[in-house]
């Protein structure tokens, strides 16, 4: 959660001037949609990764799967610092991709230890496929 704030925190700091300036992809959902949807997100993230600590940490499995799970977290908040804060969607658009990598990775770990945590980041990965559209979208629209 503490990530989801900092990335909000970004975010804040552009979505009403500079993003608001954007052209934007006909898809793109209402800016009050981001901060629900998120929240959801970083609670089953949250769930998730509970789920798999559970198992305890000094196993190699779990270990890998946390490691995992907070590269993937970390460069998550990443993107926003790059696409809200640096104000470069193209830049974002590789961080994006590389988050995407990421966590299919961190899946793949999680269903190595428990099934139910693995699916738990589905509705993430979905978001995160849409979430690349929408920046592609921008990128297109606006830088080439």
């Amino acid at each position: 959660m503490l990530v989801g704030f900092l990335a909000g925190q970004a975010t804040q700091s552009s979505v009403n001037t500079w993003y608001a300036s954007l052209e934007k992809p006909f898809f793109n959902p209402p800016n009050w949609i981001f901060a629900p949807v998120w929240t959801v997100l970083y609670l089953l993230m949250g769930i998730a990764v509970g789920r798999i600590w559970n198992y305890g940490i000094h196993h190699r499995w779990v270990k890998s799967a946390v490691y995992h799970f907070g590269f993937q977290l970390l460069v998550n908040g990443l993107w926003s610092l790059v696409f809200f804060g640096l104000r470069n969607p193209i830049w974002a658009m590789v961080v994006i991709l590389v988050l995407l990598f990421l966590i299919v990775r961190t899946i793949q770990q999680f269903r190595i230890v428990d099934l139910l945590a693995a699916r738990l980041l589905y509705p993430y990965l979905i978001w995160v496929v849409f979430a690349t559209y929408l920046n592609a979208g921008i990128v297109l629209l606006n830088f080439l």
